[in-house]
This record gives structure tokens, sequence and C-alpha cells, in this order.
């Protein structure tokens, strides 16, 4: 059985002029990236942007086990699938980060024969987006501090800072740190942390700004930090928005390339739903509806996670209009939310299939409250057993949800086809009523609890007493008329990763509450959430090599 990336390697991509050319984007609109790999110009969105806009349909799916239920592989095949009927289909995706692909998750370009191609190249540096990213807030952070240094004409209280660090891999040593050691030319000293690249506030800005205007704005917002008494500071007040902007000039551009069967896919943006909104930029999103009839696309994590973010904020703010969910589940999953650990999900155990349908049921029920159709897409695995299928299918049958076996995995495009006729058979039947949630002009503790009882399923929210004090000072800000991301762990409807299924007679602890002014939206921090991850104790990179050919092996 071949690896995922011996799959890769042995696939057979189109230049990535071809694969542009398909979609009636000019090379002069292109900014390439070597052979298969480019960026698409300004000039070809700002030519495009009066096309009438295709279907979006949006791929999240249940609570996973730690290994990750097969998002991006179902929405790679299914885009595969519609291509195989004679549709014209694109997915738009998001970045790997390297902390995942270095961990213990793997990367974000799907697998099996459902892949985004090159792979290596997406996994690791791809265009140097996140790089891009990183540096630009940590440009920020070095003008706050250098700030300090120089005088501090704008009074911040350096035990109020609040914009930290960032970098692009999992490193739990940096979570909190000191800087400014070592006498008086080295600066002042304090506390700080670093975050990983894709939870970091410029991420968010990233993927949620419409052009390099609404960038630069935006960066501007930015909330940096409090004076000694008590008034804000945000980043234009230190003036480097534009230079911020001018590292982001090439990275707000969406890259385009290929899957293994050469259908179109736009890559741009940011993971991690668990700690950030965790969807692919607003701006790949847009370009893709104007070239295809039909844009697939993937939110992190659960539906508790991702798809409530790219409902609640995502689509808020670029008023888009999904048109069909696609809910993954796998039997494995379902097995796992029952109790059965994950060394043993591959066993076939149909009474514990039958405990775990209630996590399936709750993110079908969840869904329907955005007001757009589902379809269950059954992501299949060698181990599932046909009594399995049948257990799963009977409750698709009985609860009237219309669901359908995916094989993409095993099969690419040819093993969706069956999912992507339902998909497109929804569509044309039932009409979609998307609405938010909530309204974001509600109070902060509203829209968290909105989203707790409403989604999670919890009887209320507990407020440790940071939390309590900085919901009251954004309000005195009156920055709080904004949507929530609720940051917590992706493997319990709750706060607690141990409560699986779906959990009853639970609250969830909000720790603290900070606001990303400059993306738009306000962070709850509920529960052990870490905005830096570890690694475990024997890390992907470990197996990942080079030859002297250039050949990368282990990587997936």
């Amino acid at each position: 059985m071949l690896s995922d990336i011996e799959i890769a390697q042995k696939s057979t991509m189109k230049p990535i002029t071809e694969i542009a050319q398909q979609l009636g984007i000019a090379q002069d609109e292109l900014e390439p990236y070597g052979r298969f790999k480019a960026k698409i110009s300004q000039k070809a969105i700002d030519r495009l942007q009066n096309t009438p806009d295709g279907k979006l349909i949006l791929v999240t799916a249940i609570n996973p086990t730690p290994a990750g239920e097969g998002k991006t592989t179902t929405t790679v095949g299914l885009g595969q699938a519609m291509s195989r009927l004679g549709y014209k289909a694109m997915i738009a995706l998001r970045e790997p980060s390297l902390g995942p692909v270095f961990g213990i998750k793997g990367g974000a370009a799907g697998g099996g024969y459902a892949q985004v191609v090159p792979m290596e190249d997406i996994n690791l540096h791809f265009t140097g987006d996140m790089h891009a990213i990183t540096s630009a807030n940590n440009l920020l952070c070095a003008c706050i501090d250098n700030h300090l240094q120089q005088g501090n004409a704008l009074n911040i209280d350096p035990r109020r800072i609040l914009f930290k660090r960032c970098m692009d891999m999992n490193d739990r040593a940096l979570r909190n740190i000191v800087v400014g050691m070592g006498g008086p030319a080295n600066g002042v000293v304090r506390e700080d942390s670093f975050m990983i690249t894709v939870a970091s506030e410029i991420m968010a800005i990233l993927c949620l700004a419409e052009d390099l205007e609404d960038l630069k704005e935006r960066l501007g917002n930015i909330l940096i930090a409090y004076t000694y008494d008590k008034k804000p500071v945000f980043a234009k007040e230190l003036g480097v928005q534009g230079a911020m902007c001018a590292l982001l000039k090439e990275a707000i551009n969406p890259n385009l390339v290929q899957t293994l069967e050469n259908t179109p896919a736009l890559i741009h943006g940011g993971p991690f739903a668990n700690i950030a909104h965790g969807c692919n930029s607003v701006r790949a999103t847009k370009f893709g509806l104007k070239l295809a009839d039909y844009l697939i696309t993937e939110a992190g994590f659960g539906s508790d996670l991702g798809a409530e973010k790219f409902f609640d904020i995502k689509c808020r703010y670029a008023g888009l209009k999904p048109s069909c969910v696609v809910l993954v589940a796998t039997i494995r999953a379902l097995k796992y939310n029952a109790g059965v650990p994950k060394t043993e999900t591959g066993t076939p155990n149909v009474e514990a299939l039958k405990n775990g349908l209630c996590n399936l049921d709750a993110h079908v029920q969840n869904m329907k409250k955005f007001g757009v159709p589902v379809v269950v897409g059954i992501n299949r695995f060698a181990s599932d057993s046909d009594e399995e299928i049948a257990v799963l299918s009977s409750y698709c049958k009985e609860n009237d949800v219309e669901f359908a076996l995916s094989e993409v995995f095993a099969k690419g495009g040819e093993g969706g086809e069956e999912l992507a006729k339902k998909v497109i058979k929804t569509i044309e039947e039932k009409e979609s009523r998307f609405a938010p949630l909530y309204d974001e002009k509600l109070p902060i503790a509203q829209k968290i609890e909105t989203i707790a009882t409403q989604i999670y399923g919890a009887d209320g929210v507990d407020y440790l007493p940071a939390a309590k004090k900085s919901i009251q000072q954004i309000e005195e800000l009156g920055l709080d008329k904004m949507p929530v991301c609720i940051a917590k762990t992706q493997y319990s409807l709750s706060d607690n990763p141990a409560l699986l299924g779906r959990p009853k007679g639970f609250k969830i602890t909000v720790k603290d509450v900070r606001v990303s002014n400059g993306a738009g939206f306000i962070v709850a921090l509920a529960g052990d959430i870490m905005t830096m991850p570890g690694l475990p104790k024997v890390p992907s990179a470990c197996k990942i090599d080079i030859d002297k050919q250039g050949t990368i092996t282990g990587l997936f």
C-alpha cells in the first residue's frame, strides 16, 4: 500500500498555467511559484468581480479522533467527483501549519487518492504566506518593545501588552517567556509569550480582509496594549501598519494548485478552528465562486467549532450564503465518542457505534439551526464492517437525513460520485435559508451563552474573574459589537475533552476574553485551551527525511 506522499509523487500534474487557462485566468494574471503553483493577482479578481456566483458547499465534521476524520480528503474527493460528473467544480482549502505537520495530526493536503499537489510544497513552505504573516506579526512586537525602550511616549503599561509574538511551530517552551534580559541596552524586561502563527490575529485579518486597503486598515486597528491610565493603544499609533501590510503584499493573494485528478484548488488562509476561526480566506472563497458552478470549502474540526465560526464570522462579514453542508462522519470516530480507546476503533463494535450516534445527531441538529440543508458523508475506512455501515445508514434514513458513502481516499473522484450526486440533488431540491445564530450587537456574555447552549448543549457559562474584567473593559471601549470566536477543545462538544458523545449537565468555563479588533471578533478562551501547542513524545518530524536527490519521505 502506497503512502500519501508516494501517491502524490507518482501523480501527473499539469502546468499551473494550464489549470489557470481552463478557469479563464490569463497568464499575465498569475504570479507563478515554479511550474505547479501560483498566486492569483488582483487583476484577475477585479476583472471577474461582476461574474455571477456559483453554489457554495461547506464540508465540516463530527467531533474527531486525534487523527482527524478526513474533512480535507472529503473536500478534495468531492471536488474531483463533481469534475468527473461533468460539473465545473473547484475547491478552496486552508493552508497547512508546520506545527501539526511536524507534530501529531499531520498536514492538510488530503490523503490517499484525494489530495492536492504538490503536497510536499503545500505542507511545508508553500508560497511563504505563513512566513510573511509571522514576520508582520513580529515586526509589530519588535516595534512595541522598541517604543518602550525609546522613551514610551504612548505611556504603554508593559504589564498590559496584549499583542503576542508568534511562530509557525509547536513549541511549548515559548508559551511563557521573559524578554529584555541582559541590562538596559537590551530593552525593557517584561513577561511575554508566543502563540502559533495560525492562531494569530494577523492570520485572521489576512483571512477576512477584502483587499490591501482593507488589510492595512485592519492592521492599524489591532488593540495592542493599555496605558498606565487604562486607555487603549492601537497599532496605528505606532505607525507601522503600512510596513506590516507591505510584508503581506503577496500573501494576501490566493494560491492556485490542483488535485491528483487536476481539479483546480485555491489554498489560502490558516487552520486551527479550536483556537482560531479556522476558515480559508474570504478572498479565495469569493474568487472561487466566480470561477466555478460549485465551490467546495472546509472549516476546521467538528461543526461545533469550524462550521459555527464559518457561519457566524466568515459568512456574516463576507455576505456568503452556503447552499449545502456536508457533515463528514466516520465509524471509528463514532465509536471513539462512545468511549472506545482510539487504538481499538478499527475493531468492529456495533453497540459502541450505536452509543456514539448521539454525537452525529447533535451535529446534524446544530447545522439545521443555521437553515442550511445537510448531507452526511460517511468516510469509509477498510476496517468498517458491513453491519456497522448498515447501522449508520439506518440512522440517517430514520432521521430523514441525506447521506452517502464516500470512498475517495481509496478511489479518488470515482469513490465520491455517490456523495456528489446527493449534494447536487440536495442543492437543487432544498432551499438554503441561511442565517447566523445570533445578532452580533448583543452583549458579549449573551453571544457566548447562545453558542454554548445552542451549539454545545451546555446548561450555561461560568466566567472566571479575569474573563469578567475583560468583558467589562471591552464593553467600556465600545468594541463589543462583534461576533464571538470561542477557543475550546475539538474533541468534545463541551470544553472538557474527556466528555465524549453528547454530554449533558455541564457548563462552559470561560477563563479569559480578548478582542481581536483588527480581525473583527471577540475571542473567548474556554477550558484548558492553549494557543501554542506542544509536540508529542515522538513527533512526526522524526519520521521525515530527504535523500541526496531531494526526494522527501515520511511526510504521511
